[in-house]
């Protein structure tokens, strides 16, 4: 029961950390790379994530894997 414990107090500090960080603006850069598209025309916006997600992808799976290693 303590590990399971440990485990939501860590995710807690993680999740507090990581809205800070965007709260200071550490992450404005997100969602601007050269690989996420986006057309802005008269009456139409299309914006397409694209390096955004791949390295949302990358950052998950190397976590999940984390995760599986060690439980």
């Amino acid at each position: 029961m303590r590990a399971t414990g440990l485990i939501v107090i860590l995710i807690g500090l993680i999740i507090v950390v990581l809205g800070a960080l965007i709260w200071l603006g550490a992450f404005s850069w997100f969602g601007r790379l050269p690989g996420d598209f986006r057309y802005e025309g008269e009456n139409v916006r299309f914006y397409f994530p694209l390096a955004s997600m791949l390295i949302i992808s990358l950052l998950l799976s190397f976590l999940f894997n984390l995760l599986r290693r060690f439980f």
